[in-house]
């Protein structure tokens, strides 16, 4: 059963790999990660990457892979909970804030203040002027962050209607999973199109040349996880990089741009 499963193929709904050659291709980058991270504490560096996407669209998986051999010390994973009553008191991007990255730090933010231009825009968990101000500086924000010595990458994570409908489906019934079901989950695909409308203003109103979005097709989770490792690695500079194993597949991660809401690579 072993030695078929290897041989099995996962497939998404235009691209697939078989099993063995994503462990093979997913352990290789996992070395890379690891030169990537003893170059970064040696420097200095300041990384910060975030992973947004609709619910079930592989954020917690890809996370899991980019860090899984990585130094705990220098490496943190950010998933912050409901604002408390404190925290909508305070400036917005306050509460964030305490978990950027200092020199040396590797952080990753599952989710970020992008909630408000994505969930709490649709749910309305704010106001509308609160959503307004929001989108009028985030990119000032990011651009200090940036103008700090950030590094500073912006990862959305794009799936099918079809493809969160089973995903939700196959969370209710995984036991292991059961923490992940949420009442937000019963209203995913209620409002597809509200959060499309969502995602596409976040975009228009949020992507510049100094904090730019890379949109990864992730309908196939293992092809998202090891091209979206692949992007990361082949826009930061270490020593002794593999430029032949971290070029992205353009069909599967690429720069945003106002064409792909037309031409039919972002989901509708």
């Amino acid at each position: 059963m072993k030695k078929k499963a290897e041989h099995d193929v996962l497939k998404g709904t235009e691209l697939n790999i078989p099993v063995k050659e994503y462990k093979e291709a997913l352990h290789a980058l996992q070395v890379e990660l690891v030169k990537l991270q003893r170059h970064f504490i040696q420097c200095n560096d300041k990384i910060l990457v975030i992973l947004e996407g609709r619910d079930t669209a592989g954020k917690d998986g890809t996370i899991k892979r980019v860090v899984q051999h990585l130094s705990p010390r220098e490496t943190r994973i950010v998933a912050l909970g409901r604002p408390s009553d404190r925290d909508r008191s305070t400036w917005y991007f306050q509460r964030y804030i305490p978990h950027l990255p200092a020199a040396q730090e590797f952080v990753l933010f599952n989710r970020s203040w992008y909630n408000r231009a994505g969930v709490e825009r649709v749910m309305s968990f704010c106001s509308e002027p609160e959503y307004d101000e929001f989108m009028e500086t985030v990119p000032d924000f990011e651009h200090m962050l940036v103008r700090s010595g950030i590094k500073l990458f912006k990862y959305y994570l794009d799936i099918s209607k079809k493809e969160q409908k089973k995903r939700l489906q196959d969370r209710r019934k995984d036991p292991l999973k059961q923490w992940k079901v949420s009442p937000i989950d019963a209203e995913a695909l209620k409002h597809w199109s509200d959060y499309s409308h969502a995602r596409n203003e976040m975009f228009a109103r949020t992507h510049s040349l100094t904090a730019p979005w890379t949109v990864v097709r992730a309908d196939n989770k293992l092809l998202a996880r090891l091209n979206l490792i692949k992007d990361l690695l082949m826009r930061l500079h270490y020593e002794g990089k593999n430029r032949d194993l971290v070029l992205p597949n353009p069909e599967i991660v690429f720069a945003y741009d106002d064409a792909h809401l037309k031409s039919g690579m972002l989901a509708k």
